[in-house]
Protein backbone atom coordinates (compact mmCIF):
# COMPACT_ATOMS: atom_id res chain seq x y z
CA UNK A 1 0.00 0.00 0.00
CA UNK A 2 0.89 3.43 -1.06
CA UNK A 3 2.82 5.92 2.04
CA UNK A 4 -0.26 8.31 0.53
CA UNK A 5 -3.08 5.83 0.49
CA UNK A 6 -2.40 4.54 3.76
CA UNK A 7 -2.33 8.13 5.11
CA UNK A 8 -5.96 8.35 3.20
CA UNK A 9 -6.81 5.20 5.09
CA UNK A 10 -5.90 6.38 8.46
CA UNK A 11 -6.73 9.44 9.02
CA UNK A 12 -10.92 9.26 7.88
CA UNK A 13 -13.19 9.91 11.32
CA UNK A 14 -14.66 6.54 12.59
CA UNK A 15 -18.73 6.70 11.81
CA UNK A 16 -20.42 8.79 14.57
CA UNK A 17 -22.43 6.94 17.60
CA UNK A 18 -26.23 5.35 17.28
CA UNK A 19 -28.74 8.06 18.81
CA UNK A 20 -30.18 7.28 22.09
CA UNK A 21 -33.75 5.32 21.78
CA UNK A 22 -36.53 7.72 22.64
CA UNK A 23 -37.99 7.14 26.22
CA UNK A 24 -41.58 5.35 26.07
CA UNK A 25 -42.59 8.85 27.54
CA UNK A 26 -41.43 10.83 24.45
CA UNK A 27 -43.08 8.24 21.83
CA UNK A 28 -46.44 8.31 23.12
CA UNK A 29 -46.50 4.73 25.01
CA UNK A 30 -48.74 6.19 28.07
CA UNK A 31 -51.85 7.21 25.48
CA UNK A 32 -53.14 3.34 25.19
CA UNK A 33 -53.40 2.93 28.90
CA UNK A 34 -54.92 6.32 29.42
CA UNK A 35 -57.64 5.48 26.84
CA UNK A 36 -58.23 1.43 28.89
CA UNK A 37 -58.29 3.58 31.82
CA UNK A 38 -60.57 5.87 30.34
CA UNK A 39 -62.88 3.60 29.07
CA UNK A 40 -63.19 1.26 32.35
CA UNK A 41 -63.95 4.69 34.37
CA UNK A 42 -66.76 4.85 31.80
CA UNK A 43 -68.51 1.02 32.21
CA UNK A 44 -67.83 1.15 35.99
CA UNK A 45 -70.01 4.52 35.75
CA UNK A 46 -72.67 3.08 33.78
CA UNK A 47 -73.18 -0.45 35.68
CA UNK A 48 -72.68 1.85 38.94
CA UNK A 49 -75.42 4.32 38.06
CA UNK A 50 -79.28 3.58 38.32
CA UNK A 51 -80.73 2.61 35.72
CA UNK A 52 -82.50 6.31 35.10
CA UNK A 53 -79.32 7.42 34.02
CA UNK A 54 -78.72 5.06 30.95
CA UNK A 55 -80.02 7.39 28.94
CA UNK A 56 -76.72 9.16 28.90
CA UNK A 57 -75.67 9.49 25.24
CA UNK A 58 -71.75 8.18 26.85
CA UNK A 59 -72.64 4.89 28.11
CA UNK A 60 -71.41 1.50 26.21
CA UNK A 61 -73.42 -1.07 28.80
CA UNK A 62 -76.98 0.08 29.79
CA UNK A 63 -79.60 -1.89 31.47
CA UNK A 64 -83.43 -2.67 30.29
CA UNK A 65 -85.50 -3.08 33.09
CA UNK A 66 -88.20 -5.54 33.37
CA UNK A 67 -91.65 -5.51 31.92
CA UNK A 68 -89.75 -2.64 29.25
CA UNK A 69 -87.93 -2.96 26.43
CA UNK A 70 -84.82 -1.25 24.82
CA UNK A 71 -85.65 1.07 21.78
CA UNK A 72 -82.36 3.10 19.73
CA UNK A 73 -80.98 5.81 17.51
CA UNK A 74 -78.61 6.04 15.77
CA UNK A 75 -77.41 9.77 14.63
CA UNK A 76 -81.16 10.65 15.78
CA UNK A 77 -82.89 7.79 13.53
CA UNK A 78 -84.98 5.13 15.57
CA UNK A 79 -83.81 2.03 14.36
CA UNK A 80 -85.81 -1.25 14.12
CA UNK A 81 -83.38 -3.08 17.29
CA UNK A 82 -85.67 -3.55 20.14
CA UNK A 83 -84.18 -5.19 23.14
CA UNK A 84 -85.75 -7.64 26.02
CA UNK A 85 -85.01 -6.80 29.65
CA UNK A 86 -81.21 -7.30 30.81
CA UNK A 87 -77.76 -5.16 30.37
CA UNK A 88 -76.91 -4.82 26.75
CA UNK A 89 -74.07 -2.45 24.67
CA UNK A 90 -74.83 0.20 22.52
CA UNK A 91 -72.34 2.62 20.52
CA UNK A 92 -71.61 5.89 22.88
CA UNK A 93 -72.48 9.31 21.34
CA UNK A 94 -73.81 7.84 18.32
CA UNK A 95 -76.66 5.35 19.73
CA UNK A 96 -79.10 6.72 21.64
CA UNK A 97 -81.45 4.72 23.82
CA UNK A 98 -84.93 4.63 25.96
CA UNK A 99 -86.84 1.96 27.75
CA UNK A 100 -90.19 1.84 26.64
CA UNK A 101 -93.10 -0.09 29.05
CA UNK A 102 -94.68 -2.43 27.27
CA UNK A 103 -96.49 -3.96 30.46
CA UNK A 104 -99.89 -2.67 31.70
CA UNK A 105 -100.12 1.38 32.62
CA UNK A 106 -102.16 3.81 33.76
CA UNK A 107 -102.21 7.25 32.41
CA UNK A 108 -103.93 9.81 35.04
CA UNK A 109 -105.66 12.64 33.08
CA UNK A 110 -106.58 15.44 35.33
CA UNK A 111 -108.62 18.69 35.56
CA UNK A 112 -110.88 18.29 32.31
CA UNK A 113 -113.38 21.43 31.59
CA UNK A 114 -116.12 20.83 29.39
CA UNK A 115 -119.55 22.47 29.04
CA UNK A 116 -122.91 20.70 29.15
CA UNK A 117 -125.63 21.18 26.51
CA UNK A 118 -127.15 23.63 28.47
CA UNK A 119 -124.35 25.95 28.95
CA UNK A 120 -122.87 24.69 32.55
CA UNK A 121 -119.41 24.23 32.86
CA UNK A 122 -118.03 21.21 34.77
CA UNK A 123 -115.15 19.64 35.81
CA UNK A 124 -113.79 16.35 36.05
CA UNK A 125 -110.77 16.56 37.97
CA UNK A 126 -109.94 13.12 37.78
CA UNK A 127 -110.04 10.45 34.93
CA UNK A 128 -107.61 6.92 34.44
CA UNK A 129 -106.50 4.86 31.77
CA UNK A 130 -105.48 1.65 32.02
CA UNK A 131 -103.78 1.13 28.52
CA UNK A 132 -100.84 -1.18 27.44
CA UNK A 133 -98.59 -0.88 24.19
CA UNK A 134 -98.16 -4.53 22.38
CA UNK A 135 -94.21 -5.54 22.32
CA UNK A 136 -95.03 -6.18 18.76
CA UNK A 137 -95.72 -2.73 17.88
CA UNK A 138 -93.03 -0.75 19.38
CA UNK A 139 -91.40 0.46 17.01
CA UNK A 140 -94.09 1.29 14.59
CA UNK A 141 -95.89 3.62 17.10
CA UNK A 142 -92.39 5.31 18.49
CA UNK A 143 -91.99 5.83 14.41
CA UNK A 144 -95.45 7.40 13.94
CA UNK A 145 -95.55 9.09 17.52
CA UNK A 146 -92.32 9.20 19.36
CA UNK A 147 -92.11 7.72 22.81
CA UNK A 148 -94.95 10.02 24.04
CA UNK A 149 -97.74 8.48 21.70
CA UNK A 150 -99.48 8.75 25.09
CA UNK A 151 -99.90 12.31 25.19
CA UNK A 152 -101.44 12.09 21.23
CA UNK A 153 -103.96 8.85 22.28
CA UNK A 154 -104.55 8.98 25.48
CA UNK A 155 -103.92 12.31 27.42
CA UNK A 156 -105.38 15.02 24.32
CA UNK A 157 -107.98 12.32 22.89
CA UNK A 158 -109.64 11.94 26.97
CA UNK A 159 -110.08 15.82 26.51
CA UNK A 160 -111.43 15.38 23.46
CA UNK A 161 -113.88 12.76 23.89
CA UNK A 162 -114.74 14.28 27.25
CA UNK A 163 -115.68 17.40 25.74
CA UNK A 164 -118.04 15.68 23.09
CA UNK A 165 -119.72 14.49 25.66
CA UNK A 166 -120.72 16.93 27.72
CA UNK A 167 -121.57 19.19 24.61
CA UNK A 168 -124.24 16.26 23.45
CA UNK A 169 -125.79 15.63 26.95
CA UNK A 170 -127.43 17.96 30.10
CA UNK A 171 -125.89 18.51 33.47
CA UNK A 172 -128.93 16.00 34.42
CA UNK A 173 -127.58 13.22 32.12
CA UNK A 174 -123.81 13.85 33.00
CA UNK A 175 -124.24 13.89 36.47
CA UNK A 176 -127.37 11.51 37.50
CA UNK A 177 -128.69 9.86 34.23
CA UNK A 178 -125.88 8.54 32.07
CA UNK A 179 -123.13 8.87 34.46
CA UNK A 180 -122.60 5.15 34.82
CA UNK A 181 -122.16 5.18 30.83
CA UNK A 182 -118.86 7.28 30.42
CA UNK A 183 -116.53 4.81 31.30
CA UNK A 184 -117.53 2.41 28.42
CA UNK A 185 -118.41 5.40 26.17
CA UNK A 186 -114.49 6.62 26.52
CA UNK A 187 -113.02 3.40 26.41
CA UNK A 188 -115.14 2.57 23.24
CA UNK A 189 -113.95 5.57 21.57
CA UNK A 190 -110.35 6.00 23.12
CA UNK A 191 -109.97 2.28 21.66
CA UNK A 192 -112.24 2.60 18.16
CA UNK A 193 -109.31 5.70 17.04
CA UNK A 194 -106.19 3.29 18.46
CA UNK A 195 -107.03 0.37 16.24
CA UNK A 196 -107.50 2.57 13.42
CA UNK A 197 -104.60 4.99 13.52
CA UNK A 198 -102.21 2.96 16.37
CA UNK A 199 -103.01 -0.35 16.74
CA UNK A 200 -100.31 -1.41 18.74
CA UNK A 201 -102.20 0.79 21.75
CA UNK A 202 -104.43 -1.34 23.98
CA UNK A 203 -107.36 0.15 26.20
CA UNK A 204 -108.21 -1.90 29.05
CA UNK A 205 -110.30 0.07 31.33
CA UNK A 206 -111.33 3.93 32.24
CA UNK A 207 -112.33 5.02 35.47
CA UNK A 208 -114.49 8.07 35.83
CA UNK A 209 -114.57 10.47 38.88
CA UNK A 210 -117.93 12.09 39.36
CA UNK A 211 -117.68 15.70 38.24
CA UNK A 212 -117.50 18.39 39.84
CA UNK A 213 -120.35 21.05 39.47
CA UNK A 214 -121.55 24.65 40.97
CA UNK A 215 -122.43 24.74 44.32
CA UNK A 216 -125.48 26.01 43.61
CA UNK A 217 -126.95 23.10 41.81
CA UNK A 218 -125.09 20.67 43.81
CA UNK A 219 -127.13 22.05 46.70
CA UNK A 220 -130.07 22.00 44.54
CA UNK A 221 -129.25 18.27 43.80
CA UNK A 222 -128.36 17.14 47.27
CA UNK A 223 -132.31 18.37 47.47
CA UNK A 224 -133.88 16.89 44.89
CA UNK A 225 -132.02 13.38 46.42
CA UNK A 226 -133.39 13.84 49.83
CA UNK A 227 -136.92 14.05 48.71
CA UNK A 228 -136.38 11.25 46.22
CA UNK A 229 -134.90 9.41 49.46
CA UNK A 230 -137.69 10.30 51.52
CA UNK A 231 -140.36 8.89 48.37
CA UNK A 232 -138.38 5.85 48.56
CA UNK A 233 -138.63 5.29 52.18
CA UNK A 234 -142.09 5.81 51.73
CA UNK A 235 -142.21 3.60 49.26
CA UNK A 236 -140.08 0.67 50.81
CA UNK A 237 -142.48 1.06 54.01
CA UNK A 238 -145.58 0.14 51.91
CA UNK A 239 -143.67 -2.42 50.50
CA UNK A 240 -142.68 -3.71 53.66
CA UNK A 241 -146.28 -3.51 55.06
CA UNK A 242 -147.84 -4.98 51.68
CA UNK A 243 -145.16 -7.88 52.50
CA UNK A 244 -146.12 -8.56 56.29
CA UNK A 245 -150.30 -8.52 55.24
CA UNK A 246 -148.89 -11.04 52.67
CA UNK A 247 -147.37 -12.67 55.05
CA UNK A 248 -149.87 -12.64 57.41
CA UNK A 249 -152.36 -13.76 55.02
CA UNK A 250 -150.02 -16.90 53.77
CA UNK A 251 -149.42 -17.77 57.60
CA UNK A 252 -153.41 -17.61 58.15
CA UNK A 253 -154.01 -20.00 54.63
CA UNK A 254 -151.17 -22.27 55.92
CA UNK A 255 -153.17 -22.58 59.51
CA UNK A 256 -156.84 -23.13 57.68
CA UNK A 257 -154.45 -25.43 55.52
CA UNK A 258 -152.93 -27.03 58.47
CA UNK A 259 -156.35 -27.42 60.62
CA UNK A 260 -158.16 -29.12 57.47
CA UNK A 261 -155.33 -31.48 56.95
CA UNK A 262 -155.61 -32.26 60.55
CA UNK A 263 -159.13 -32.58 60.76
CA UNK A 264 -159.08 -34.62 57.52
CA UNK A 265 -156.87 -36.90 59.08
CA UNK A 266 -158.74 -37.42 62.21
CA UNK A 267 -161.60 -38.07 59.87
CA UNK A 268 -159.79 -40.64 58.15
CA UNK A 269 -158.91 -41.95 61.10
CA UNK A 270 -161.70 -42.09 62.98
CA UNK A 271 -163.00 -44.10 59.48
CA UNK A 272 -160.92 -46.20 60.05
CA UNK A 273 -161.43 -47.48 63.46
CA UNK A 274 -164.97 -47.50 62.59
CA UNK A 275 -164.55 -49.54 59.77
CA UNK A 276 -162.25 -51.65 61.83
CA UNK A 277 -165.00 -52.00 64.51
CA UNK A 278 -167.33 -52.84 62.07
CA UNK A 279 -165.10 -55.80 60.35
CA UNK A 280 -164.44 -56.81 63.86
CA UNK A 281 -168.23 -57.32 64.60
CA UNK A 282 -169.08 -58.99 61.46
CA UNK A 283 -166.10 -61.52 62.54
CA UNK A 284 -167.68 -61.71 65.86
CA UNK A 285 -171.36 -61.90 64.45
CA UNK A 286 -170.02 -65.07 61.77
CA UNK A 287 -168.33 -66.72 64.82
CA UNK A 288 -171.82 -66.43 66.90
CA UNK A 289 -173.68 -67.64 64.16
CA UNK A 290 -171.40 -70.41 63.52
CA UNK A 291 -171.08 -71.31 67.12
CA UNK A 292 -174.89 -71.22 67.81
CA UNK A 293 -175.49 -73.31 64.77
CA UNK A 294 -172.51 -75.73 65.63
CA UNK A 295 -174.87 -75.41 69.12
CA UNK A 296 -178.15 -76.23 67.36
CA UNK A 297 -176.67 -78.95 64.92
CA UNK A 298 -175.40 -80.33 68.57
CA UNK A 299 -178.53 -80.47 70.40
CA UNK A 300 -180.60 -81.47 67.45
CA UNK A 301 -178.37 -84.38 67.20
CA UNK A 302 -178.54 -85.19 71.06
CA UNK A 303 -182.53 -84.69 70.74
CA UNK A 304 -182.80 -87.34 67.94
CA UNK A 305 -180.31 -89.39 69.22
CA UNK A 306 -182.63 -89.31 72.76
CA UNK A 307 -185.50 -90.18 70.20
CA UNK A 308 -183.63 -93.02 68.62
CA UNK A 309 -183.35 -94.38 72.45
CA UNK A 310 -186.28 -93.46 73.89
CA UNK A 311 -187.89 -95.11 70.89
CA UNK A 312 -186.22 -98.50 71.54
CA UNK A 313 -186.61 -98.18 75.24
CA UNK A 314 -190.58 -97.74 75.10
CA UNK A 315 -191.51 -101.32 75.22
CA UNK A 316 -194.68 -102.44 77.39
CA UNK A 317 -192.66 -103.74 80.33
CA UNK A 318 -190.69 -100.70 80.64
CA UNK A 319 -193.55 -99.06 80.63
CA UNK A 320 -195.38 -100.82 83.10
CA UNK A 321 -192.22 -100.87 85.36
CA UNK A 322 -192.15 -96.93 85.13
CA UNK A 323 -196.12 -96.85 85.89
CA UNK A 324 -195.46 -98.91 88.94
CA UNK A 325 -192.57 -96.90 89.82
CA UNK A 326 -194.45 -93.92 90.07
CA UNK A 327 -197.17 -94.98 91.74
CA UNK A 328 -194.56 -96.58 94.23
CA UNK A 329 -193.28 -92.90 94.53
CA UNK A 330 -196.22 -91.63 95.29
CA UNK A 331 -196.02 -90.76 99.45
CA UNK A 332 -199.55 -89.50 99.86
CA UNK A 333 -201.65 -91.29 102.14
CA UNK A 334 -205.24 -91.45 101.81
CA UNK A 335 -207.82 -91.14 104.83
CA UNK A 336 -211.06 -92.65 104.83
CA UNK A 337 -213.80 -95.17 103.96
CA UNK A 338 -212.91 -95.56 100.78
CA UNK A 339 -209.76 -95.45 98.83
CA UNK A 340 -209.87 -93.84 95.05
CA UNK A 341 -210.62 -96.17 92.15
CA UNK A 342 -207.83 -94.82 90.13
CA UNK A 343 -205.33 -97.49 91.40
CA UNK A 344 -207.74 -100.15 92.03
CA UNK A 345 -209.10 -99.73 88.15
CA UNK A 346 -208.00 -102.42 86.28
CA UNK A 347 -209.84 -100.97 83.23
CA UNK A 348 -208.00 -97.54 83.58
CA UNK A 349 -204.86 -98.99 83.57
CA UNK A 350 -204.93 -101.21 80.74
CA UNK A 351 -206.23 -98.63 78.45
CA UNK A 352 -203.43 -96.58 79.91
CA UNK A 353 -200.92 -99.83 78.80
CA UNK A 354 -202.28 -99.98 75.52
CA UNK A 355 -202.17 -96.11 74.53
CA UNK A 356 -198.79 -96.37 75.16
CA UNK A 357 -197.65 -99.37 73.42
CA UNK A 358 -199.70 -98.01 70.59
CA UNK A 359 -197.97 -94.56 70.23
CA UNK A 360 -194.75 -96.51 70.40
CA UNK A 361 -195.20 -99.30 67.71
CA UNK A 362 -197.33 -97.24 65.96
Amino acid sequence: MDPPQQQRFTSTPPPPPPPPRPSPAQNGGYFPILVMSFAFLLIASTVMSPSSSTKNTLSILHQVPEGHVGVYWTGGALSNRITEPGFHLKMPLITHYEPVLVTLQTDLVRDIPCGTKGGVMINFEKIEVVNRLQKDYVYETLLNYGVHYDNTWIYDKIHHEINQFCSSHTLQQVYIDVFDQIDEKMKEALQGDCTRYAPGIEILSVRVTKPTIPESIRRNYEQMEEERTKVLISIEKQKVAEKEAETQKKMAVSEAEKAATVSKIMMEQKLMEKESSRRQQEIENQMYIAREKSQADSDFYRVMKEAEANKLKLTPEFLELKFIEAIADNTKIFFGDKVPNMVLDQRLLSNFLQNMSSKVHG
